[in-house]
């Protein structure tokens, strides 16, 4: 596969689908003429893990720090932002939209880090990480979707009940983008690019209300299944999701047979011996 390589200068028109009909809304992101600046990203209040304001600061200032990254973060404040910079642009984003989840990550780093060298990486630090990077959350009336998707049903919940997803009024099922690799990727969206479900059991009434609320409750959702739950102990809670499979989100998926590409929406595998399956 072709490495990704991200566009080198600010561009609107690869911001213009589904995937980034959120962004849209809440930080009007088609409209900035130029490369959002950081007085722009600190205009809303963001609390850290330890309940300081949070600052989106240039990344010059963490590199002549010498602390660890995520460290840097918990203790000061701040988060280190590559200035023109596709990725550190989107996890801005996510910091605004999951504040209580995002400081949450953080200070669990730091307790993994505590009992554990930095250079020896624990399964939750690596389920944290997976989280963080490319985590999708979808929203679910009922809990027939995750059997569906962790089955790898991919006919079923695209095709078949293509009608029941989220269409701006109306649905069971919502796709929130948590990983800002993702956001990243979207913005040249190619076959084979996949994130990690994660399943949230909501009441159909939220998607009647406004999108900040919406984001709000799911943040708060997202702390207590991971801070009390404990849903990131390892990877086992997620699942694959193919992201230019979700609806609306890829101009090509409005065609049945986009689906059909089964080197993209893979079959479960199966287990040689045992033909129940196990997790792919």
């Amino acid at each position: 596969m072709k490495r990704f390589t991200p566009f080198e200068h600010w561009q609107t028109d690869c911001l213009r689908s589904g995937a980034f009909a959120d962004l849209n809304v809440m930080f009007a992101l088609c409209e900035h003429p130029q490369w959002p600046s950081l007085v722009s990203l600190n205009q809303h209040s963001v609390k850290n893990s330890q309940g300081k304001p949070l600052e989106f600061i240039a990344n010059e200032e963490f590199e002549q720090d010498g602390r660890y990254y995520e460290t840097f973060i918990y203790e000061t404040g701040k988060v280190p932002t590559r200035l023109q910079n596709w990725h550190d642009l989107f996890g801005a984003y996510i910091w605004r939209l999951f504040p209580k989840t995002k400081a949450l990550l953080n200070r669990l780093h730091i307790e993994e880090m505590a009992v554990q060298p930095c250079a020896q990486r624990s399964k939750k630090r690596n389920a944290l990480t997976l989280f963080d990077e490319c985590a999708v959350i979808l929203a679910v009336t009922d809990d027939s979707w995750a059997d569906a998707f962790r089955n790898h049903q991919w006919q079923e919940v695209f095709v078949e009940r293509r009608g029941d997803w989220y269409d701006g009024t109306q649905g069971s099922i919502r796709a929130y983008t948590f990983g800002h690799a993702n956001y990243e990727m979207l913005t040249q969206p190619f076959i084979g690019l996949t994130g990690k479900a994660l399943f949230v059991k909501v009441a159909a009434d939220i998607f009647c209300k406004d999108l900040s609320a919406q984001y709000a409750y799911l943040d708060e959702r997202l702390y207590e299944m991971i801070a009390t739950d404990n849903v990131l102990a390892d990877n086992r809670a997620l699942s694959p999701l193919p992201l230019l499979g979700v609806p609306y989100w890829h101009q090509a998926n409005i065609d049945p047979t986009f689906y059909a590409n089964t080197d993209y929406f893979r079959p479960k595998r199966r287990n040689k011996n045992n033909d129940k399956g196990e997790r792919a």
